[in-house]
């Protein structure tokens, strides 16, 4: 089966602190993983470093076969992260959320118009598909958040 991320002796170092040490893991396509580990432990800066927002000081990580280092945009594609602090943006309508999604990944208008309904329709936001996030509960927040990181996954 093919993996989602595979990362290799993936290491990061601040200056001479050792932030995270040469792990190893594989993620099937399909597979739930859970990243849990005590505070200061590295899972910030090793999802940093999976999403190319922090350079690897050693090791490699592929996302779907994508290398993270020279592959970016298109691993980037392939990546669904949703963090512990929603990244929406609360003046913009749940529908003006995914289409600014799609158009960061250059998602032609009529592919992300199509996904953006569909997401809407699957977590049950489409009939509120106009309204600002922020009058949104938490929990139609996180759906939100998955919906505009699933607008790349289809």
């Amino acid at each position: 089966m093919e993996n989602a991320i595979e990362a290799v002796n993936l290491t990061k170092y601040f200056d001479k602190f050792l932030a995270v040490d040469h792990i190893n893991f594989e993620v099937e396509k399909g597979e739930i993983f859970g990243f849990l580990g005590p505070n200061g432990a590295g899972k910030t800066t090793t999802i940093r470093m999976l999403t190319s927002l922090t350079k690897l000081s050693e090791g490699t990580a592929k996302i779907f076969g994508y290398d993270i280092q020279t592959q970016t945009i298109a691993a980037k594609k392939h990546m669904g992260i949703v963090p512990e602090i929603s990244n929406i943006y609360d003046d913009l309508s749940a529908w003006d959320n995914l289409m600014f999604a799609g158009e960061l990944y250059q998602v032609s208008k009529p592919e992300r118009e199509k996904r953006a309904r569909e997401l809407l329709e699957m977590f049950r936001l489409y009939d509120r598909k106009n309204e600002k996030a922020k009058g949104f509960s938490k929990g139609m927040k996180r759906r939100l958040q998955l919906g505009f990181n699933s607008l790349l996954l289809f």
